[in-house]
């Protein structure tokens, strides 16, 4: 990968993960990558993620839409409620992953933009090597997988469920 095939990255947490994100914007930063931190950023065990998911989300949706290769990280203990709260924003396809396998299927088959990751689930080694097969992985552009992933954004639009 050269410089310029490196997507810009938003990064978002809660208190769960803010150790493991501060990690990541350093590490993803010194290979080359854009790393804008949606937050927080101080510590609080009572925070609210979900802004700082949603903001992150909202993020990578403009910068596709205006042309810019973003993808997006939302971090949490588990990682399943900032999944949640991502995949609330229309055009966002926020995948959990708990290996290397589930991250890079993410991204060849359903072409995820937001990746999360449970802090607490893995060694900081281990989730930076699963947040790096996410963002290195391309969607395969494989014509099933467009016309599947073509019928949940019909019905994020429309409400109509395709057949």
């Amino acid at each position: 990968m050269t410089i310029s095939d490196f997507p810009r990255v938003h990064i978002a947490t809660d208190h769960a993960g803010m150790e493991l994100s501060a990690h990541l914007v350093s590490h993803l930063s010194a290979k080359g990558y854009d790393v804008v931190d949606h937050g927080p950023v101080e510590y609080d065990a009572l925070d609210d993620y979900p802004s700082f998911c949603i903001n992150a989300a909202l993020a990578v949706v403009a910068d596709q839409e205006a042309g810019t290769h973003a993808l997006g990280i939302v971090l949490g203990g588990s990682g399943n409620g900032e999944q949640i709260a991502a995949n609330k924003v229309k055009g966002v396809r926020a995948a959990l992953a708990w290996n290397l396998s589930t991250a890079q299927l993410a991204r060849e088959h359903n072409d995820a933009n937001v990746v999360a990751v449970g802090g607490r689930q893995h060694s900081v080694d281990e989730a930076t090597a699963i947040i790096e097969a996410f963002l290195s992985e391309p969607f395969s552009n494989d014509e099933r997988h467009v016309r599947r992933i073509g019928k949940i954004a019909t019905y994020e639009r429309t409400g109509e469920v395709v057949l």
